[in-house]
C-alpha cells in the first residue's frame, strides 16, 4: 500500500440499475493496485429506486458512503457536495450510468502523477449521447471558450481525475449557482486530455433536457465572467452610432436632396429590433441583480438530508 487514497464521487440521478455496477467495478479496478479508496455517492434527489441501491451498497462495503440531499439541486452542487465529504489524493468524478471507462482510470491519472498537471479529463475518440445532448456540448464550449478564455484544444467530458488541493480551491466558492467546468478553468491552467473511449449507455436514457442545459449555460455566463455585460455595452453603442449615423443621413438628404418619405414599415421593424435587444440587455441585467440578491442571501448550494456509512468491520461485498 503506497499510503495514497483515491475519492470517487458519483452524483446520482436516475441510475437505479447501473449504479451497484459502477460501484463494483471500481473496486474491482483499485484492488489491483496499491491504493485505498473511497465512494461517496450523492442522490440527487432521484426519482427511481437509486438510494436504494446507494444505502445497500453502503451497507455491505465500508469504502462506499451514500448522501441524500433533500432537493434536486443539479449535477454540479451534487458534486459539490460529494467534495466537502471526501479525503482522498486524488478526486475522481464519474457519472452513474456506466459510460465512464473506470477500468482505464489510471490512464488517466498518468498526467497527474508524471507530468506534473493538476486535472485530467477524458477526451471521447466518438460521444456516444444523444444529438441534442451532443449539441448542448458544443454550444457549452463554444461559450466556455468566449467567455471564461478556456483552451480551444481542451475538451471537457464527464470523466476528471483532480489533485486534492483543486478540490480544496474549489471548495472556496459559496455561491448556489455552481459552475464545476468554470471553477476547474480557474483554478489552475494545468489541465490535460487524455484520449480514451466513451461506452455506451447500457440502462435507460440520459436525463439532459433543454431546460437544464440552458440553466448550466446561464451558470457558465454569469457565474465567472461580466463580458455579458460588456457585450451589451458595446452593442448599445453600436446601435447609438449607427443611429446618429442615419439621423445625420436624413438631415443631410432633407436639405439638401429633400423628397425624404415616411417608411412606417421600416421605421415600425427598427423600432422592434431595437426594442427586442433593449430587452435582451435588461434580462441579461436582471439575471445578474437576482443571482447577487439570492447569493447575499445565503441560498444554499445543496442540503444533505442523511448520511449513510458503515465501519470498517462490516462485510464489503457487494451483491
Amino acid at each position: 500500500m503506497n499510503g495514497e487514497k483515491i475519492s470517487f464521487i458519483i452524483p446520482c440521478y436516475g441510475g437505479e440499475e447501473s449504479i451497484k455496477e459502477v460501484i463494483n467495478e471500481i473496486d474491482q479496478v483499485i484492488s489491483m493496485s496499491s491504493y485505498d479508496y473511497e465512494v461517496i455517492a450523492v442522490n440527487d434527489c432521484s426519482p427511481d429506486h437509486e438510494w436504494d441501491m446507494i444505502q445497500q451498497a453502503a451497507q455491505k462495503n465500508h469504502h462506499v458512503t451514500g448522501i441524500n440531499l433533500s432537493k434536486n439541486g443539479g449535477k454540479d452542487n451534487a458534486i459539490i457536495c460529494g467534495m466537502s465529504y471526501v479525503k482522498g489524493d486524488y478526486i475522481v468524478i464519474i457519472d452513474d450510468d456506466l459510460q465512464c471507462p473506470v477500468d482505464h482510470l489510471f490512464e488517466l491519472m498518468e498526467p497527474l502523477i508524471n507530468e506534473n498537471y493538476d486535472v485530467s479529463i477524458a477526451k471521447y475518440k466518438e460521444k456516444k449521447e444523444s444529438k441534442f445532448k451532443c449539441f448542448g456540448s458544443k454550444v457549452n464550449d463554444m461559450m466556455v471558450n468566449l467567455f471564461l478564455q478556456k483552451d480551444k484544444n481542451l475538451v471537457l467530458s464527464n470523466f476528471v481525475v483532480m489533485k486534492a488541493y483543486i478540490k480544496d480551491e474549489i471548495l472556496h466558492y459559496k455561491n448556489p449557482y455552481t459552475y464545476l467546468d468554470g471553477l476547474l478553468i480557474r483554478s489552475t491552467r494545468y489541465i490535460k486530455n487524455v484520449l480514451l473511449e466513451e461506452r455506451e449507455r447500457p440502462y435507460g436514457k440520459g436525463n439532459f433536457t433543454f431546460y437544464k442545459s440552458f440553466q448550466m449555460w446561464i451558470n457558465g455566463l454569469t457565474s465567472f465572467s461580466v463580458k455579458p455585460l460588456r457585450f451589451t455595452t458595446i452593442l448599445g453603442f453600436i446601435f447609438a452610432f449607427i443611429g446618429a449615423i442615419l439621423v445625420l443621413y436624413t438631415v443631410f438628404r432633407k436639405i439638401f436632396i429633400g423628397g425624404v418619405e415616411i417608411g412606417f414599415s421600416s421605421l415600425f421593424s427598427i423600432n422592434l429590433i431595437i426594442g427586442g435587444i433593449i430587452m435582451i440587455m435588461l434580462g441579461i441585467i436582471g439575471e445578474y441583480i437576482g443571482r447577487i440578491y439570492i447569493c447575499l442571501n445565503n441560498s444554499p448550494q445543496y442540503v444533505v438530508k442523511e448520511v449513510i456509512k458503515k465501519e470498517k468491520s462490516q462485510n464489503e461485498d457487494i451483491s
